[in-house]
């Protein structure tokens, strides 16, 4: 299994960037799919979910409104769009598959992306 994750870069407060992250190697379709970050000297956190479907969303309170996780079962792809990024905002993001349950907790996660890093300047 490979979940590989794209779309980091340097971006500005306020902008936008749109992550993606490929699966490979599993039954898409049978997977929630989650989007989790970490920054330096703190835990990792549940930023996005989206069930296997795609027609239920989570979102963490710090991202509601700003974030939107979408997913593309055909070409085994989930997004998350991400505007009106903060500083805050900066961390490694990473992609993780569930099967079958959309869940906040990371360790409930089966297969792990390789991250890739946001970085908002103010």
């Amino acid at each position: 299994v490979q979940l590989q994750a794209s779309g980091g870069g340097l971006v500005q407060a306020g902008g936008s960037l749109r992550l993606s992250c490929a699966a490979s190697g599993l039954i898409f379709d049978y997977y929630a799919m989650g989007w989790f970050r970490q920054a330096p000297g703190k835990e990792r956190e549940f930023v996005a979910g989206i069930s296997r479907g795609g027609l239920t969303t989570d979102y963490a309170d710090s991202v509601k409104g700003r974030f939107t996780i979408s997913r593309d079962n055909a070409k085994n792809t989930v997004y998350l769009q991400m505007s009106s990024l903060k500083s805050e905002d900066t961390a490694a993001y990473y992609c993780a598959a569930n099967w079958n349950k959309l869940t906040t907790t990371h360790t409930e996660y089966d297969y792990w992306g390789q991250g890739t890093l946001v970085t908002v300047s103010s």
